[in-house]
């Protein structure tokens, strides 16, 4: 066999592009041939002067750019008005042209398209990857009002992947993968298959160009048998459809060269493994033709089992329609073929551009495509460039599945969504607040993939401040519903840590001697928190629950500014004494004989009154106390041979002591704020807290606390164990032990 010899995409002969008008004008006029070209010639003079002494990175003139992609606008069969902004899509960005001036000469609907595919690069941005979510997000607002926004945006990057052999390597790659993850979905969002297809091999070409010299190489070896096998199967067709009176145009389509290498690389195929290289697609004129047809070759071959499709009756989320269906072939190959009318031909070849109606200004918005709407509604949700990209490309590269509400109506949804993102699709209130779902009258769990055809129902619950579950983040799919998981989340948290913030900030004034009761809203607090950089108090309290600020470092500060001012009223009469002394007299415990020596409560069981104690003297570490049962108690009695002394509480002591306390509960909303509150009514300290949501939905959460009363610790927990969904709370006995027997 002959060796086949191909070049990559963009070094293979292109015709010259004429810097001249007359190329685009023949190509409006050939669409619009009652309309005047008077609008383009001016958009060219424009442009022209506008772009004078610049040059591509090829050397060329860069009106040959402009011109190029108002040439493939007006391939598409667009208006004046889109061709014309398509040849000034760049004077903004630049030249010193202002929008303003476009506005002025050539109307406003012209200027809010160049407005709408215009880069945001007079606008600063941390990084690259803000900078290209910011114009994207631009491009997808604009486009929701006027899809000729992303026609022409996909004009001028296709114009751009042809002629990408200019740039460096890397800006190369960097621009071919952006196509590939953004555009090329776009314009298959959009039903523009011939520019998705073209996108993506260029982009393949780009990335990949070992890959795609290879497969092209493949592709054209096999091209002479194909097209033999192709005219013979198309020739039966024609004649088994004539005998019906089907009047059908028949051809073969050749899988695109990204399409091939997809195949192999997801389904793990070789080359010779793929036998749907070439399709056959059928056009006829009527939809009862395309039934009739697909009869007529179902009876001449056999067809697979499962692989056939009716996008007629139901279309795809980008309005494709076509019958599908896969047959056993002359030779026992399998054997793709494609049935639909005129129309459906050209929707499906150029999508959208193809029957655009611009006389009609209704016709310019994208409110017949549902997917677009739900981009631009999370998009504004998205605070994090990279996030927002990632998501973008993954939900463009999605298939949809059509599903049904109780009353009939349609959601279009991604692949493998759950009853979660249904839920979310019909309101955030309802995806907050969802409890369970059915599936055509069947419980179902919230993890289970819908499927077409699927009517769904969804069960909220009726407690004021109902929320999702964190686990959800893992089955939700569509970035509507993961959005609208993580802003409920972050608000309650905020809320949460908010709340435990201004509990910390109060009990640190107290310690301070301050009076928390008139200064916890004061403006003192306030000026406290602009000292932090902190913008008002509830960022403030905030910062505190994190753990960003320290409450004892804010309360030392307004005591500070507080003994400038003089005021008097709101300072103690002297400092309150710190509680981390642990002599013997503020300790709380006596020790007979043993006045001068340091006592110390032992950390590892935090003893508290009432507890049974035992005393042992340490050397060099003065007499540690430690409860009855504490296992280090049983070792230094056993073993160690410290000496053990009598040792008992001073009922006349006042001070506080740490201990521990531990929640156990179902998870729900607001469970942490509740327990929180309860705490703070009690007027106890919390010096830190952990907590912990385990598989079972059981939520723990421990305390250390700062107690002087024990009897109060007693009523702390009858109070908590009072609090809804909770269902046990008890003291952490830390190094506890049973005695010996």
């Amino acid at each position: 066999m002959a060796t086949v010899t191909r070049v990559l995409p963009w070094r293979r002969a292109v015709a010259p592009v004429h810097t001249e008008i007359q190329g685009v004008v023949d190509r409006y006029k050939a669409r619009w041939p009652k309309s005047s070209a008077d609008l383009l010639v001016r958009a060219y003079e424009m442009a022209d002067e506008a772009h004078q002494g610049q040059r591509r990175k090829s050397g060329e003139p860069y009106i040959l750019h402009p011109v190029a992609v108002a040439s493939v606008v007006a391939e598409m069969g667009l208006d004046d008005v889109s061709i014309a902004a398509a040849l000034l899509h760049d004077a903004v960005e630049d030249t010193g042209i202002e929008l303003i001036e476009i506005g002025s000469e050539f109307g406003s609907d012209v200027a809010a398209l160049v407005d709408g595919v215009t880069k945001l690069d007079r606008v600063r941005f941390a990084t690259k990857q803000a900078q290209q979510a910011a114009t994207l997000r631009k491009m997808l607002v604009a486009m929701a009002q006027d899809l000729r926004v992303l026609l022409i945006k996909l004009a001028d990057r296709l114009h751009n992947m042809r002629t990408l052999g200019a740039l460096q390597p890397t800006k190369q790659e960097q621009i071919a993968r952006e196509t590939l993850d953004v555009y090329a979905p776009l314009a298959h969002r959009l039903g523009m298959q011939e520019v998705r297809n073209e996108l993506e091999d260029l982009a393949f070409a780009a990335l990949y160009p070992k890959r795609y010299a290879e497969i092209d190489r493949l592709l054209a070896e096999r091209t002479p048998a194909q097209d033999a096998y192709v005219e013979g199967v198309s020739q039966t067709i024609s004649e088994r459809l004539s005998k019906v009176s089907v009047q059908a145009h028949v051809t073969g389509r050749t899988k695109h060269h990204w399409a091939v290498y997809e195949k192999m690389v997801v389904k793990g195929r070789s080359f010779d493994e793929i036998f749907d290289l070439v399709g056959i697609r059928v056009v006829v004129s009527t939809i009862r033709d395309a039934y009739g047809a697909l009869g007529s070759i179902h009876s001449t071959w056999k067809p697979v089992a499962g692989r056939f499709k009716d996008y007629i009756a139901m279309p795809k989320f980008n309005l494709y329609q076509s019958l599908h269906t896969t047959v056993i072939g002359p030779e026992g190959m399998s054997l793709e073929v494609q049935i639909r009318t005129e129309d459906m031909h050209q929707r499906a070849e150029h999508g959208v551009a193809a029957h655009w109606r611009y006389k009609d200004p209704s016709e310019g918005s994208g409110a017949d495509m549902p997917w677009l709407n739900s981009i631009v509604d999370w998009q504004a949700e998205t605070d994090d460039p990279e996030e927002f990209m990632r998501t973008l490309a993954v939900d463009l590269d999605q298939d949809e599945v059509y599903v049904f509400t109780p009353t009939g109506d349609v959601v279009t949804l991604a692949t493998q969504a759950t009853p979660i993102d249904f839920a979310y699709a019909i309101h955030t209130d309802i995806g907050d607040s969802t409890i369970g779902a059915k599936i055509d009258g069947r419980l179902v769990p919230l993890d289970r993939q819908l499927q077409s055809g699927d009517t769904v129902e969804i069960f909220t619950s009726k407690v004021d401040g109902a929320g999702p579950s964190r686990d959800w983040l893992e089955i939700a799919t569509t970035p509507k519903a993961k959005n609208g998981i993580k802003q409920w989340f972050a608000k309650s948290d905020r809320e949460e840590l908010t709340e435990i913030g201004r509990e910390q900030i109060t009990e640190a004034m107290r310690q301070e001697g301050l009076r928390a009761q008139l200064l916890i809203e004061s403006d003192e607090l306030l000026r406290v928190a602009e000292q932090f950089n902190r913008s008002d108090l509830a960022v403030l309290y905030e910062a505190v629950g994190k753990g960003d600020l320290q409450a004892s470092s804010i309360a030392k500060r307004l005591v500070a500014n507080l003994r400038g001012e003089e005021s008097s009223q709101r300072l103690p009469a002297k400092p309150a004494q710190h509680r981390g002394s642990r002599r013997r007299r503020t300790s709380g415990v006596h020790v007979e004989g043993f006045e001068d020596s340091l006592v110390r409560l032992a950390g590892c069981c935090n003893p508290v009154p009432g507890d049974e104690i035992l005393g042992f003297v340490t050397k060099g570490r003065g007499i540690s106390i430690h409860r009855h049962d504490c296992s280090n108690a049983f070792e230094l009695v056993g073993y160690s041979g410290a000496r053990q002394i009598e040792v008992d509480w001073d009922a006349a002591f006042n001070g506080q002591f740490r201990t521990s306390v531990e929640i156990r509960a179902l998870d729900r909303d607001r469970l942490l704020a509740d327990v929180v509150s309860v705490i703070s009514d009690h007027h106890l300290s919390i010096s830190s807290a952990h907590t912990f949501t385990g598989d079972d939905q059981v939520s723990v959460l421990q305390f250390d606390i700062e107690v002087g009363d024990p009897t109060l610790l007693e009523q702390l927990l009858g109070a908590l164990r009072e609090i809804d969904a909770v269902f046990d709370a008890h003291r952490i006995m830390p190094n506890s032990v049973r005695p010996p027997s």
